[in-house]
Order: structure tokens, then C-alpha cells, then sequence
């Protein structure tokens, strides 16, 4: 399932990477409408980055399980032997690979425009790596509760956005802690924590919505 996904993706080529354009054109527009003071945007380097990637990952959720709902093919997952938890988890491991994997790579394209600082490479990358699955894992339960509704983007966004807000402030402050010289541990752990919680209980919440949306 994991590789049908990721092939699925690939063939429709631009949709696969319109999130990361999303992610790197937003970015680049910063420093033209707060201006090219080299200060000013290593100041809200990391906090346009996260930004950015929250949104683009927010742009690429209706991917998750709309097409499988239209062609019937949820249909067949639901009564399928394999447990709708593990096709969750696929799933939203391919839309991880397929988004929050690229992010991860042009993260420091964006830091580079934004003048961030050495030292927040690498506290950059580490909470992308542990904020993004945490993304794709609290979108699955958006992408499935909005399934089958008018306006189902709208409504997706309203229900995952105040669940991104802890990934959004500890992902900003362990950057900010890096470039001010101080110990970004605390923030990567908490990090960690919200990806350990999600890990188990956001496909248990999204195979449940799935389940209703079926029926």
C-alpha cells in the first residue's frame, strides 16, 4: 500500500511537489515585504520557515484519502482483513515521504534566503524531522473527519489547524534557542513527545473517521 501511494504520487507529478514550490515560493516573498535587512529576517527565520511548512502540508492533506474515497477504493480498505489502523499508517507515511521529506530537504534552500544564522542548521533539520511526520499524522485526522463534506478544505483546516499549534511554537523555539546560543534540547524533546503521541492514537481517530465516512 505504501508503494502504490508513493507511485500514485509520482505519476501525477506536479501535485507531489506543489506543496514544496508552495513552501519555497512563500518563503522567498519574505524578504521583499520585510525588506532585505540581514537582522530583521535572521529574527523570523525559523519562524517563516515553520510557517511555510505548516501550510504546505496543510495544501497537500486533501490528497490523503480523497481520491481513494471517489474511486471506491476506501470502500475496499474498510472491509479489507488488514486493519484500517495499518493502511492509515501507510498512507500517511507516503504522504510524509511525498511531503514532509522534501520540506525537510529544501529547508535550508529557505534558511539560506533568510539569512539564518550557522548554528540553527542542524536544530532546523532535527525538528523538521520530528515536527513534519507529526504533521502529516494530525492531518490524517482532519483529511479523514472532512471526508465527504461540502467544503471539506475549509472545514479540514479549521479542525487541524489549532491541533499544529504546539508542533508550530516548540519547532520556532528550538530554532530561536539555537541561534541565541542556548540548549534547543527541551524544545526537540517536546517535539518528540508530540510525534510519540500522535504515532499511536492519530490513525486509532482517523480510521475511526474513515469508518463513518464509508458509511
Amino acid at each position: 500500500m505504501l508503494l502504490r501511494d508513493l507511485r500514485l504520487a509520482f505519476r501525477q507529478g506536479m501535485d507531489a511537489f506543489m506543496a514544496v514550490t508552495f513552501f519555497v515560493i512563500a518563503g522567498a516573498l519574505f524578504p521583499l515585504g520585510v525588506g532585505p535587512e540581514p537582522g530583521a529576517l535572521a529574527r523570523i527565520a525559523g519562524g517563516v520557515i515553520w510557517v511555510n511548512a505548516l501550510l504546505a502540508v496543510l495544501l497537500s492533506l486533501d490528497r490523503l484519502f480523497q481520491q481513494d474515497f471517489e474511486d471506491g477504493a476506501l470502500d475496499l480498505l474498510v472491509l479489507s482483513p488488514v486493519p484500517l489502523e495499518i493502511a492509515v499508517i501507510a498512507k500517511t507515511a507516503a504522504h510524509w515521504l511525498t511531503t514532509g521529506l522534501p520540506l525537510i530537504a529544501a529547508s535550508p534552500l529557505l534558511a539560506v534566503l533568510l539569512n539564518l544564522p550557522a548554528s540553527g542548521y542542524p536544530v532546523l533539520l532535527a525538528a523538521m524531522a520530528l515536527g513534519t511526520p507529526s504533521l502529516s499524522l494530525i492531518g490524517a485526522i482532519g483529511a479523514a473527519l472532512s471526508l465527504g463534506a461540502r467544503r471539506g478544505g475549509v472545514l479540514m483546516s479549521l479542525l487541524v489547524l489549532p491541533l499544529y499549534i504546539p508542533v508550530l511554537i516548540f519547532g520556532v523555539a528550538a530554532v530561536d534557542a539555537a541561534t541565541m546560543g542556548l540548549s534547543a534540547r527541551p524544545h526537540l524533546m517536546f517535539l518528540g513527545a508530540i510525534l510519540a503521541t500522535a504515532l499511536p492514537l492519530a490513525p486509532l481517530a482517523a480510521a475511526a473517521a474513515l469508518r463513518q465516512a464509508v458509511e
